[in-house]
Parts: structure tokens; C-alpha cells; sequence
């Protein structure tokens, strides 16, 4: 299939396995949610009744002083001590093989095809550091100014000229994710980027 790029009379050549597969919502929500899940910290940690410091001796003797029995003043009902069921480190990470994870991406690019929501570009390169430069040309390419911009490689001039406008984004082929392709409003990637895409998912 040919994609239209932007501001160009010629489009780009891609594969029909990649660009026109079927959108699996089932597959996308599974990756998506596993991309999530391995970004959470898992550090939340309280101690037991065994952690706290202190409590080895008993703090009175077991009979005859006509208060309830006690072992330790760490107990979880005593003030200062240790939780009854508390929350340890923890990794959240799900397990997504290569296979369904290349899946998931073929499946949200096809999807952006077929809502418009990919522009395609020549290229993009800002011989200085303007966001007025690289806002002139969102708006001539029809690309709007929410979303996320892929190249093959970032530069300074770009990655300056992009951190002053809220809800764009600015990554690289290698750093490419499901979660920011299914949040973007608009995904503006280059010629060069779309081939390298196209190498790395067939």
C-alpha cells in the first residue's frame, strides 16, 4: 500500500503486513496494559510485628497482674507497632513475548492509517533552535500541534524546539512505545522513520 505524505505530490511504499493487518483490541489492551504495569515502582514497603525495632522482652509477666497477656510492645495493636498485613516491594511486570509485542504495534499502526491519525513527512530538521519553526510547519503540514513527532534520530535543535509545546511529544524510532502511539492525537513520523519501522516490525 502507498501512504500520502505531507506537503508532497509522491508517497511512500509499505507493506501491506505491517500497515493493513486487522486492529486486535483484545492483543493492544493486553500490551498496553503490561507496558503500563513495568513502569510502576513496586516500592511501597511497611514493617511486620518482627521488623520493628524493639519488643524482645516481655513486657509484664503472663498472670497475676489483671491485665491482658502481652508479649511484645511491637504488637499491631500496640501504638509504634509493626502492621498486621503489610505491603511489601513488589514487581508489577507481565510477561509479553517479542511476537505479541511487534503484533500489538502492527495492529495500532494499521489503526492510525485508517483514522488518519498518521502523518506522513519528508523530513523534519530545524537548522536553529524556534518553536515558532517547528509550528509553522506542524500547522502547514495539517499535523496540528497534539501529539507525537518520530524521527530516526533526535537533535538538539529539535529536541529544544519541541519542549515548549504542551501535549507534543518528540521521540526516536528505538523509543517508540504502544502506550504513546494509542494516546496520540496526531503521530507525525518521517519517510526515513516510517522504513526504519518497517524493518524492525516484518
Amino acid at each position: 500500500m502507498e501512504l500520502a505524505v505531507a506537503n508532497d505530490a509522491s508517497g511512500v511504499n509499505v507493506s501491506d503486513e505491517l500497515f493493513g493487518v486487522d486492529f486486535k483490541p483484545a492483543l493492544v489492551h493486553q500490551v498496553v496494559t503490561a507496558y503500563l504495569a513495568g513502569g510502576r515502582a513496586g516500592t511501597k514497603a511497611q514493617r511486620t510485628r518482627a521488623q520493628v525495632r524493639g519488643g524482645g522482652k516481655k513486657p509484664w509477666r503472663q498472670k497475676g497482674t489483671g491485665r491482658a497477656r502481652a508479649g511484645t510492645i511491637r504488637s499491631p495493636l500496640w501504638k509504634g507497632g509493626g502492621r498486621i498485613f503489610a505491603a511489601t516491594t513488589r514487581d508489577f511486570g507481565q510477561k509479553v513475548n517479542r511476537k505479541m509485542y511487534r503484533g500489538a504495534m502492527r495492529s495500532i499502526l494499521a489503526e492510525l492509517v485508517r483514522q488518519d491519525r498518521l502523518v506522513v513527512v519528508k523530513e523534519l530538521s530545524l537548522a536553529e533552535r524556534k518553536t515558532r519553526k517547528l509550528l509553522d510547519f506542524l500547522d502547514a503540514t495539517g499535523a496540528g500541534r497534539r501529539g507525537l513527532i518520530v524521527v530516526t534520530e533526535v537533535d538538539e535543535n529539535l529536541a529544544y524546539s519541541s519542549n515548549n509545546i504542551p501535549y507534543l511529544s518528540l521521540t526516536d524510532v528505538a523509543g517508540l512505545d504502544p502506550v504513546s502511539l494509542v494516546g496520540a492525537e496526531k503521530v507525525i513520523v518521517t519517510v526515513d522513520a516510517i522504513k526504519q519501522i518497517e524493518g524492525w516490525l516484518s
